[in-house]
């Protein structure tokens, strides 16, 4: 499919995914054309069906970035409805204890309430639903079912992106009504993947924007939603948690949010730096629900969504340079979570609207783009995003590396000495912390019970995920046979584990010699195998436009 003609599209200012950060990003550069009638044309492409569809978060949000953004988001219509009322935070000893932690004992990253804004329980997917509709009326033009597939890079510098073709089938030759992709040309690209990005990975590699930095830490977060009954339900209960079942070499917590309509969400976030290979995160989590302290609100219920997607938690000591020539990395393309907090919608909106600034204020000036923008780095170090962020650099690595009680007890002391504390760094990657299976026992997990706990394919199902099934493998093996070869006898291929959505399987053929197989069209787009995999024989790379899953309201 090389030299195929292209159509070619000119935009100021093009924007790779429709997530909190792009989003703000757009609106953020149209109020400013508009302000001061300048025209500029700005364009954001989003690999989902529609804005949304694959956005998934917990969330409670801190709306400080949307109230700068639209002062007015309440007469707006956003969809912030449930506001937060109450935190309570457990530690899980065992399958059925649970201790209440004092609040006084909670950190205050943690605390939802009583500070100076109110944070809500929300859809992080109708938040970015409706940030779409604002930057449409603002004049953005949105491209949903559109994936970026490559960067265009001349001259040592980014100047737009290539969209993949449609209708190519397995083989690589062109199916009937193919479409070759578009060149979109710009000024200035801004990078909103999220998190592990797959162009946002390839872009810290060609201009090394990770040197001199630690490595990036992930995690993965499964999360469903519930239909509950009425008399379980307390609209802004927030409900955090560690402990049980993760092993003390295993990082993680839980959270459980009563949204709107007698709804709950529920989930999981399991640091990817864990050791032993025979885990699975997704059976981790089905397993925690049967907890009674979080038993006492799903029973009786109906699971109604099911999703899970990587999280960048490496914090400040991870987070790469995020400028190069002709464009920028914003929020969890480069790693703007909060973890402390365990939030990251509103540091990776403001880094979009930084970045927003930034880049109007070059084009405004003359700047016919391809330049390195060093006037984001000065705007966004002076921001309280970055302070935020800079206040929390130690949170993460010191839960690495001192692990549970440990890191909480340094976070706890750290805060109230003011960040006074030395900062902590965790230089092991995550697919290097994994160890050989002959070191640990096989996990029986027990059998879901179809009222708390579910097997994956029915998941998958819930997560209405979808892709044309007669189309490149988007999972790329560097080397097809590495798999079986090599991480089968060492990790007892623990793809089968880490994915949470039954993609990699090992299988027999008829003479019983083991073979692996990769389903492509269960993939949620989670991106953990391309953390995870202990030989990083794995590459996820954007499938045709539109494909993987369809959230509603996650």
């Amino acid at each position: 499919m090389e030299n195929v003609e292209r159509d070619v599209m000119d935009f100021d200012v093009v924007i790779v995914g429709a997530g909190p950060s792009g989003l703000s990003a757009a609106c953020r550069l149209m109020q400013q054309a508009n302000e001061a009638q300048q025209e500029l044309t700005v364009c954001v492409v989003e690999k989902g069906s529609e804005v949304g569809a694959h956005i998934l978060s917990g969330a409670v949000f801190e709306p400080r970035a949307l109230a700068e953004l639209f002062p007015d988001w309440k007469e707006r219509g956003a969809p912030l409805n449930t506001p937060a009322i109450r935190d309570d935070v457990y530690l899980l000893k065992d399958a059925e204890k649970a201790q209440k932690i004092p609040n006084i004992l909670v950190p205050k990253s943690m605390h939802n309430t009583g500070g100076e804004l109110t944070n809500y329980v929300i859809s992080a997917g109708n938040l970015c639903r409706w940030l779409g509709e604002q930057a449409e009326s603002l004049g953005v033009e949105i491209f949903p079912g559109f994936a970026a597939q490559d960067v265009i890079i001349e001259d040592n510098a980014v100047r737009g992106i290539l969209i993949g073709d449609m209708g190519i089938g397995a083989d690589g030759t062109a199916k009937d009504g193919h479409m070759p992709g578009m060149e979109l040309r710009a000024k200035y690209t801004l990078f909103a993947e999220g998190a592990r990005g797959h162009l946002g990975k390839r872009l810290i590699k060609e201009f090394s924007l990770d040197a001199d930095r630690d490595p990036q830490h992930y995690g993965i977060g499964l999360k469903e939603l519930w239909d509950i009954p009425a008399e379980q339900h307390e609209p802004g209960l927030v409900l955090h948690g560690s402990g049980w079942p993760l092993g003390k070499n295993t990082h993680g917590g839980w959270f459980l949010y009563h949204a709107e309509n007698h709804q709950v969400v529920v989930g999981l976030i399991m640091d990817l730096g864990y050791q032993n290979p025979w885990l699975s995160p997704f059976d981790e989590f089905q397993r925690m629900k049967h907890h009674p302290v979080l038993s006492q609100y799903l029973q009786g219920g109906k699971r109604v969504a099911y999703g899970a997607r990587a999280l960048t938690k490496g914090g400040l000591n991870s987070l790469p340079k995020m400028t190069f020539p002709g464009g920028l990395l914003i929020g969890c393309d480069a790693g703007t979570l909060n973890s402390a907090k365990i939030k990251g919608l509103h540091t990776a909106m403001k880094s979009g609207m930084v970045a927003a600034e930034s880049v109007f204020e070059a084009i405004k000036g003359g700047d016919e783009g391809a330049q390195e923008l060093n006037s984001f780095t000065t705007m966004w170090e002076a921001s309280w995003a970055y302070k935020e962020l800079k206040e929390t650099a130690s949170f993460s690595p010191a839960m690495h590396k001192y692990g549970t009680l440990g890191g909480g007890a340094y976070n706890f002391v750290n805060q109230l000495l003011g960040n006074k504390l030395p900062n902590v760094h965790d230089t092991d990657t995550d697919y290097g912390a994994l160890k050989a299976a002959s070191e640990f026992e096989k996990i029986n997990y027990p059998k879901p019970d179809g009222k708390l706990s579910f097997d994956k394919l029915t998941s998958v199902f819930l997560s209405n995920t979808n892709h044309e099934e007669d189309q490149p493998c988007h999972l790329r093996l560097a080397d097809p046979e590495l798999p079986i070869r090599e991480n089968l006898p060492k990790y007892a291929e623990p793809a089968q584990r880490y994915c949470p959505a039954g993609v990699y399987e090992v299988v027999e053929d008829a003479q019983g010699e083991p073979h692996f197989q990769i389903n492509f069209q269960n993939c949620v787009h989670c991106k953990t195998c391309d953390i995870k995999d202990p030989s990083q024989n794995i590459t996820w790379v954007a499938p045709e436009g539109g494909g993987g899953p369809n959230y509603p309201n996650m």
